[in-house]
């Protein structure tokens, strides 16, 4: 009995199956990391209602814009730099009554699409932020956005402005420097970033103002210029 020859299937193009690979390659390493405070949600009223707490419970003059000068940093960094002598107990107190005023915290307009665009182009998201995790994520959850990684001061590594927590974000997705950006609104946002060798848009609706060199400064919806870019990103650069 004679056994019928396997029949052999024509293979794709090597040019098309490159083309295939390339693009699904852009699209599975491609990241989008974000600040939370003054980026993802306006946290102010939350941050001015606690400060008040920490001048009342422990007899500080420091006014809120003292403090605000100093976001995006590490709590105990920023105790520092202010001068603040028993940290761990102004800690206990910020914390306490930033959770217990967490209500007072809002997305900002537009933001919530834009992620779920992203989430929509196979972008892989990402928060890179200076608030401890007990109290980052509560406001997350708000956004109904499948963050793959939440990057804070309770990992490993140094906080910002080191790289160390933006480069340990694109481990754990898996996503090279030069294909990511990192939107954030406070100077140490922008050296982070620089250090990391990622890209960097400043957020042009938060908090702080960007320094030099001067990066991209856009609105919420000006993030979706990003989507339409097949090209890696250089550090300080979208094109």
């Amino acid at each position: 009995m004679t056994v019928p020859a396997p029949i052999a299937l024509p293979a794709p193009a090597a040019s098309e199956s490159k083309v295939g690979e390339r693009r699904h390659a852009d699209r599975a390493q491609r990241a989008l990391l974000l600040d939370l405070d003054g980026v993802l949600l306006d946290t102010r009223p939350v941050m001015q209602k606690a400060w008040r707490k920490v001048q009342e419970d422990h007899g500080t003059t420091l006014p809120f814009t003292d403090y605000e000068r100093h976001l995006g940093r590490e709590f105990s960094d920023i105790m520092q730099r202010l001068g603040i002598a028993d940290i761990d107990a102004v800690r206990r107190t910020y914390e306490t009554e930033s959770v217990a005023a967490a209500h007072l915290a809002h997305e900002f307009t537009g933001i919530v699409e834009v992620l779920h665009a992203f989430v929509a182009a196979d972008w892989r998201l990402g928060v890179v932020t200076s608030k401890h995790v007990d109290r980052a994520a509560p406001l997350l959850t708000r956004l109904g956005c499948p963050f793959a990684t939440v990057r804070t001061p309770a990992g490993a590594g140094r906080a910002k402005p080191a790289p160390d927590p933006l480069l340990l974000a694109l481990v754990d997705l898996g996503v090279d420097p030069a294909a990511a950006v990192y939107v954030g609104d406070m100077a140490v946002d922008q050296e982070a970033a620089a250090r990391a060798g990622v890209a960097y848009v400043h957020a042009g609706w938060g908090y702080g103002q960007p320094t030099s060199p001067a990066p991209e400064v856009v609105a919420p919806e000006g993030l979706l210029q990003l989507l339409r870019s097949d090209k890696s990103f250089v550090a300080g650069s979208l094109v």
